[in-house]
């Protein structure tokens, strides 16, 4: 009844997601298509002109071509509900789809908190960087030198955690976890435990020797960050971010919450951890049901988040995300040399395939847009800044994953990042 693998091993792909979803506009990669369940269209969104001239990378801002591109798209995935925010230097358009609450009239706004998943992995990589900022740690540091008990520990740095690198074993990819979160999915899980499910298996490959999106690299960061900055996770998110960039809508629940503060939507879902922990995708009969509305997805709004922490349990707004997206790339969080690193340390995470995934400090990069996506059990995210043709996009959906597997806020990005861009030459 929830959908953990999903997170991760979805969130494995956020890097990818995020990439691919990039990657549309300057090559012709694609990421995650439609697929399952119904909606129903919902309130008028609006758009402000801001200025007259676009950048040259960007194409004439149409404000209805936009609108109706992205709830052609929302349809065209079967989600209940979608949300859009968009900025360019042209204008701003805020549209919303469908509804918060299947067979219900229900309006989605800005103002609505979702849970975000792995865009929370940006949360845990800067306030590591500001450690580092600060003389606190090195990036150079093995994690040894604060966990004695991680494999490989002695030549694992942090850096290679923040990038994805260290081939850790992601722990939500194992059958126990996602086994006890279909068994129990309000279960509040310590960090600790969850280590200890990776730390059962081998790792992936050599340190340094590979990429592989792994939930564990971030807990391990979390831990860390707690470690040295001497306060809980959430203390440290609220102090140094939170509170800075002004995110009243933005939470990192205790491990012991299920809860989502209003106003919020239902969060929707198809299938178990285990159906899906090989394969996002339903059983291609499921997929017929799911797309004829004969199979229903379950509501999963209240599964406990805990078992993805610094890794994905963090909790959001549109209006949120569009600030710290911007954020991200602004130097508003980080001194302007080691924001301009985190930027440069993106890099493909398949080195024979320069144009695909890319990958960095926390950070992803899609085309011209970096940031990051995040899936947890209901609730598709996708935030996006490019610091160059002054663009963000924020989109979130309340269907995670599709019936087919795929990642309908990233198809949505997707489609409208073609619409924003002028093709490459």
């Amino acid at each position: 009844m929830t959908r953990n693998v999903q997170v991760p091993v979805r969130a494995a792909m956020a890097a990818a997601l995020v990439a691919a979803v990039a990657a549309t506009v300057s090559c012709s990669s694609s990421p995650p298509a439609p697929s399952a369940e119904s909606s129903t269209a919902v309130p008028a969104p609006t758009s402000t002109p801001l200025s007259s001239a676009a950048p040259a990378a960007l194409q004439p801002f149409d404000a209805a071509t936009l609108r109706a591109d992205f709830e052609r798209t929302a349809k065209e995935v079967l989600v209940p509900g979608a949300m859009l925010l968009l900025e360019t230097p042209e204008g701003t358009l805020t549209a919303s789809y469908g509804t918060g609450v299947r067979g219900a009239e229900r309006p989605l706004s800005v103002e609505d908190h979702i849970r975000v998943g792995s865009v929370t992995k940006t949360w845990t990589a800067t306030v590591i960087l500001q450690l580092v900022q600060e003389g606190k740690l090195a990036l150079a540091d093995p994690v040894s030198k604060y966990r004695p008990d991680v494999p490989n520990g002695d030549a694992i740095t942090l850096e290679q955690m923040l990038t994805m690198r260290s081939g850790l074993f992601n722990y939500t990819e194992t059958l126990e976890l996602n086994s006890a979160m279909d068994k129990e999915p309000q279960r509040a899980w310590k960090p600790e435990e969850l280590l200890a499910l990776a730390f059962a298996h081998q790792p992936y490959f050599a340190p340094g020797q590979g990429f592989h999106y792994s939930n564990t690299n971030t807990v391990l960061l979390g831990l860390i960050a707690e470690e040295v900055g001497g306060k809980p996770l959430g203390e440290l998110f609220d102090e140094r971010i939170f509170k800075p960039l002004g995110l009243n809508g933005t939470v990192f629940p205790d491990i012991s919450s299920n809860g989502i503060p209003e106003p919020h939507p239902q969060g929707y879902f198809y299938g178990d951890n285990v159906l899906t922990m090989t394969n996002p995708a339903l059983p291609e009969d499921m997929q017929k049901e799911a797309t004829a509305g004969t199979l229903a997805p379950n509501d999963v709004t209240d599964v406990n988040p805990s078992w993805a922490w610094a890794a994905g349990s963090g909790i959001s707004t549109a209006a949120d995300l569009k600030t710290l997206g911007e954020a991200l790339v602004n130097g508003k969080l980080l001194k302007s040399e080691l924001q301009q690193k985190r930027l440069d340390s993106v890099t493909p995470t398949n080195p024979d395939i320069p144009g695909g995934a890319s990958y960095g400090w926390g950070i992803a990069k899609f085309g011209n847009l970096y940031g990051h996506t995040g899936e947890l059990p209901g609730f598709n995210t996708f935030m996006g800044s490019d610091p160059t043709n002054g663009v963000t996009l924020v989109v979130w959906t309340n269907l995670a994953p599709t019936a087919d597997g795929r990642d309908p806020a990233s198809i949505i990005a997707r489609s409208l990042i073609g619409k924003v861009y002028r093709a490459s030459s």
